[in-house]
């Protein structure tokens, strides 16, 4: 079953048994990622091979036809997550509704930004991998992420409670704030989130147990994701 043919289900009342989903994708290659330096706020383009990697799965993502089971898309500005969702949809006759907005942009890592994580080491090889960051704290990065998860819920508890909408919300952002997604979502503490693995292009399904809306859990995993 390709990506698209979940998005397509039936949005009939028969089918409110089906838990809502959060789609979370992640950017494909840039020349930094490649590299592993870490990308916060610089607004850097993918690479030919990001475009292609991207455009390659677009089919496999998305499907023919437009994907009527997305209520809204929540894409961040940079233009490397941008470029990204115009990709996967390019091959449609119009984008699903969408938002773009700075609450799913990356981790803004301050003076570290454009380092690999050796050069971080050296700099302060005491500090733990979610500790070093002097941009945006460990409790502001969770307050952001929080805020979207309250965001996300929302659009599912008015399609479950309510029959308003559609099922799914996507996401596509970056790699350091889809980790920090995927523990919040699971109510994990935050730096929990260096365990999950979000390749460029990757992407994480996330739902809930038994239908119900207080029991969050990640159902897929860095999927289709080219590289670690």
């Amino acid at each position: 079953m390709t990506f698209y043919s979940w998005l397509a289900l039936s949005n009939s009342p028969k089918w409110r048994v089906l838990s809502p989903r959060l789609f979370l994708v992640r950017h494909g290659e840039t020349e930094w990622s490649r590299n592993g330096r870490h990308t916060g706020r610089t607004d850097i383009c993918l690479t030919p091979h990001g475009e292609a990697q991207v455009r390659a799965q677009a089919a496999v993502l998305v499907g023919e036809g437009h994907p009527k089971n997305i209520c809204t898309a929540i894409v961040s500005p940079r233009i490397r997550a941008h470029r990204t969702f115009h990709l996967l949809f390019e091959h449609l006759p119009k984008f699903p509704d969408h938002q773009i907005t700075e609450d799913v942009r990356e981790w803004d890592y301050g003076e570290y930004e454009g380092l690999v994580r050796q050069e971080i080491v050296v700099k302060k090889p005491w500090m733990g991998h979610l500790e070093i960051w002097v941009g945006e704290s460990v409790e502001e990065m969770q307050t952001r992420v929080d805020r979207v998860i309250a965001k996300v819920r929302d659009y599912h508890r008015k399609w479950v409670e309510e029959g308003e909408g559609s099922r799914d919300v996507l996401i596509v952002a970056h790699g350091h704030f889809n980790r920090a997604m995927i523990a919040r979502w699971n109510n994990f503490d935050l730096a929990l989130g260096n365990h999950f693995n979000v390749g460029p292009g990757g992407v994480a399904v996330m739902s809930y147990n038994h239908h119900s809306l207080d029991e969050p859990v990640l159902d897929a995993l860095n999927l289709y994701a080219h590289e670690a």
